[in-house]
């Protein structure tokens, strides 16, 4: 009970913007629920698995470490498979890793965007309601003449204020929630990109073809120099 109301009495109070607000709060939900979800089932444990990772690769088990890399779900064993496959042939493994990489993050992020699209439509809404809620108080004050009581104005004034709480009780679960799964989807980029240069690093190569093009270019300045 809120205010003497149930929650349905409550949304029939709110007038018309209630059913937007109702359809916000359901896709926002529907996308938190689904996102935790899906990052709960590609839960990793980076230390671990690559500390793991490089047990295996030193007893060489490459085989069977490409094998579980690539039943797994996560982008960093996606990762991790692709480099193992092309690492012996640098440009292609370059261009395969960013491919694939970023196919990874696409479904990390997915639905991300939507969330926070109803994160700030949700307000708007809100702030809708509550002005189509002044406008018939003010209506109704001037078809009576200005003669009115507090009653007459109770209708305006409960869908002014209610809409404005429906929308802020949707944004902000879904505003947490968004930069809760921004945060993850940022990690697992970041991540995916420890895991290149830590293999870079374990098989004796250098981690970005741009350093390889560096050092190329000041080899070849100092063969100038000394010519």
């Amino acid at each position: 009970m809120f205010w003497g109301q149930n929650l349905v009495q409550l949304f029939l109070k709110g007038g018309f913007a209630m059913w937007p607000l109702l359809l916000c709060s359901l896709v926002g939900t529907a996308i938190v629920v689904e996102r935790c979800l899906f990052f709960f089932k590609i839960r990793l444990d980076y230390v671990s698995f690559t500390k793991k990772l490089k047990q295996d690769l030193q007893q060489n088990r490459e085989a069977q470490v490409l094998e579980n890399c690539e039943k797994s779900l996560h982008p960093i064993a996606k990762i991790t498979a692709v480099y193992l496959k092309y690492r012996n042939q640098d440009a292609l493994r370059n261009d395969v890793i960013k491919r694939e990489g970023s196919l990874a993050l696409e479904l990390v992020e997915a639905r991300l965007r939507e969330l926070a699209t109803v994160t700030h439509i949700a307000p708007l809404l809100g702030l809708l309601g509550t002005v189509t809620g002044l406008v018939g108080a003010f209506h109704t004050i001037e078809l009576m003449g200005g003669q009115v009581q507090p009653g007459d104005l109770a209708a305006g004034i409960w869908e002014a204020l209610i809409t404005t709480v429906y929308g802020l009780v949707i944004a902000i679960p879904c505003m947490a929630a968004y930069h809760g799964f921004e945060k993850a989807a940022d990690s697992i980029a970041r991540r995916m990109q420890f895991l290149v240069s830590e293999l870079d690093e374990f098989f004796g190569k250098h981690s970005s073809s741009d350093f390889h093009a560096e050092n190329v270019e000041e080899t070849e300045n100092q063969m100038k120099t000394i010519g």
